[in-house]
């Protein structure tokens, strides 16, 4: 279906360029150009008038020659196959590819009134719509079996099997060259026609199945399809992040709630402990210690009763006149 698209597109183009030059040229177009039309091109037209080469035998019929255009791809002929290599290891399906493996049979045997072109496009809309787990499943799957394909093909490429089929496939190319320069020799004017052949067809030539191009796209593929993982796997850990963040915005809200009912508590601690200190000091001011005669004062009244806890501990019974004076003051202060 894509190389028949391709047809129809450089058909297209073919029929734009026609009709500028026949508008160009008042109605008339010269043979030299119509022989410079690719031969893909000319097999679209011919399947589009049903008569292969029309053009081409009516322009020859015009200038006395029969003879087919040299080159020329007739309807009917087929196209040669490149030779293929049996010892070659198994080349490795896509993601897509192995869906299809899986699902085309449950859905044929779901549904076996539908034809397989339409099957074919169920499975390619179920494709684009599966989750991207299971989606991911089956890449996987398929890079998997690339490594598995480049490991061996590395493997095979050392096997004498390979050097004799590259030997084989340059063999045959120098005999298609070979058999090219032994034709008939040309006249100088279908020399200039063939030029501006080459010329015309390097202009519709779209090289978009040769191997490098193919390479190419499954590298950029695999690329992508790795991208597309990594990104899936970031996508993962910022949603990770972000719940974690969440839990450690409630939990910072609730240790600056502890905080500042922390800091009321200490607030009242302190102001009673200002009102205690006040107190003592009204208190013990009339109460000397016995020694040093220090009374207490709103900056001392901590070492204060420090020291007049010390005496009273170290000797209770030299000092009892001052541990009954301290019972009466704590007296009055629990009144």
């Amino acid at each position: 279906m894509l190389y028949y698209s391709v047809q129809v597109e450089l058909y297209a183009i073919y029929q734009l360029i026609m009709h500028r030059v026949l508008s160009s040229s008042r109605g008339h177009c010269s043979i030299a150009f119509i022989s410079q039309v690719p031969p893909v091109v000319t097999e679209v037209m011919d399947e589009q008038t049903g008569s292969p080469g029309a053009n081409t035998e009516n322009n020859g019929q015009r200038n006395g020659d029969e003879k087919p255009r040299r080159g020329s791809w007739t309807k009917g002929r087929k196209r040669k196959k490149p030779m293929k290599d049996s010892n070659a290891p198994k080349a490795p399906l896509t993601g897509y590819v192995r869906f299809m493996n899986d699902r085309r049979e449950q859905l044929r045997a779901e549904r076996p009134d539908v034809p397989f072109p339409e099957i074919t496009r169920m499975l390619g809309n179920e494709w684009s719509k599966l989750p991207p787990e299971e989606k991911q499943r089956y890449l996987d799957e398929a890079e998997r079996d690339k490594e598995r394909y480049m490991r061996e093909l590395e493997k095979y490429q050392k096997t004498e099997a390979y050097k004799h089929f590259t030997r084989k496939v340059q063999e045959k190319q120098k005999g298609k060259r070979h058999r090219g320069d032994g034709g008939h020799q040309v006249s100088n004017e279908a020399l200039h026609e063939k030029d501006g052949e080459g010329k015309d067809r390097a202009v519709f030539d779209i090289p978009i199945f040769t191997e490098e191009f193919l390479n190419h796209s499954k590298a950029r593929e695999a690329e992508m399809r790795q991208l597309r993982k990594t990104n899936m796997e970031y996508e993962e850990r910022n949603a990770a992040l972000q719940k974690h963040v969440e839990s450690m915005r409630g939990a910072v809200e609730r240790l600056e709630g502890d905080v500042m009912q922390e800091r009321g508590r200490n607030g009242l601690l302190h102001q009673h402990l200002e009102t205690l200190r006040q107190a003592l000091t009204s208190s013990f001011s009339s109460l000397p210690l016995p020694g040093s005669g220090e009374t207490p004062s709103l900056d001392t009244i901590d070492s204060y009763m420090k020291k007049l806890h010390s005496i009273i501990v170290s000797n209770p019974q030299e000092h009892e006149n001052l541990i009954n004076t301290v019972r009466d003051v704590v007296n009055r202060l629990d009144r």
